[in-house]
């Protein structure tokens, strides 16, 4: 397993070993141990997976007073995973990082508390499951403008496939007094 760090700190892009053999391969996508060592928690409380099809954008999303950590991989297809700084105060705030995942990759993409998260579907169809490290509670919800020019996110795309709640969703100027607190 290699893990790399990016230029928002403890955003990691992790690459597995894969072993391939004339009979297909195998993976380990999760090593409690091994993944604590880099840096990523060894209590996840929840698993979810999704299945989009090619435009849709999910995002960007994340929780207020429980922010949940996330390790992301994607099962099928491929999508650009995007990842914010939210936390107020922080010296990385409003930056963001783009990274493909795709199955044939089998990259994951850690996503800490306090940051938003949303991906686009480049593929067909896309299946993403991830780990969460907080339950997930309606009542707590963030979502923010997929667009917000504060922000800047370079997706490959102009006119994403949006659920009524993220079309909907606040810029982040907007929601700032709903942001976490860098160093809470």
């Amino acid at each position: 397993m290699e893990v790399r760090e990016t230029a928002l700190p403890g955003v990691l892009v992790i690459e597995p070993a894969v072993y391939r053999d004339d009979r297909g391969w195998f993976v380990e996508t999760y090593h409690a141990e091994r993944y604590a060592a880099a840096g990523i928690p060894d209590h996840f409380v929840q698993d979810n997976q999704s299945r989009s099809c090619r435009g849709t954008l999910r995002g960007l999303h994340a929780q207020r007073r429980l922010p949940q950590g996330k390790l992301v991989r994607v099962l099928s297809g491929e999508v650009l995973d995007v990842v914010v700084d939210i936390r107020r105060g922080s010296p990385t705030f409003k930056r963001w990082i783009g990274v493909e995942l795709s199955a044939e990759s089998f990259r994951q993409f850690w996503v800490p508390p306090g940051f938003a998260h949303g991906f686009y579907v480049l593929s067909e169809w896309a299946e993403l499951a991830y780990k969460c490290t907080e339950f997930y509670d309606p009542s707590d919800e963030l979502r923010l403008r997929w667009d917000d020019p504060a922000i800047g996110i370079a997706w490959p795309t102009k006119n994403p496939l949006l659920s009524e709640k993220d079309r909907l969703a606040p810029l982040l100027a907007d929601a700032f007094d709903l942001l976490p607190v860098y160093g809470d």
